[in-house]
């Protein structure tokens, strides 16, 4: 397994990672199988999306701050309450084919670290199998 670093800039925030993925699936030699990324953060996540047009970042991260208000009177006394549901919506993990020894993306796909409580320096781990 490898960890990429990641640090954030804003409180809310897509860092696309798919270099970083791609270059541990080259360097696990594996030709044919999985890549698993996983984000061991409570108020992070990790998905597929848009790479080609970063204007879709950017409406999926308003989207969900219409879905889930910062401040809406939860419990939680952190009160990043809204980073820890962001997280559950988007999940933790993506699973990702390799063919010929890299990625098996579709055309415009690439792989976003979704930050919901920073700025932070963060890690992903990666997987391939």
């Amino acid at each position: 397994m490898q960890s990429i670093n990641v640090k954030t800039q804003a409180h809310s925030q897509g860092v696309d990672i798919t270099g970083q993925v791609q270059k541990a699936v080259a360097a696990s030699g594996v030709d044919q199988g999985w890549c698993e990324v996983f984000v061991p953060h409570t108020t992070a996540a990790v998905m597929v999306n848009e790479a080609a047009d970063l204007s879709v970042l950017g409406d999926i991260l308003n989207t969900l701050d219409k879905l889930v208000p910062w401040d809406n009177g939860y419990q939680h006394l952190e009160g990043n309450s809204a980073a820890h549901l962001k997280s559950v919506l988007l999940g933790a993990t993506v699973r990702l084919p390799v063919q010929g020894g890299r990625l098996a993306l579709g055309t415009w796909q690439g792989v976003f670290f979704m930050e919901f409580d920073g700025p932070r320096s963060r890690k992903a781990w990666v997987d391939v199998r």
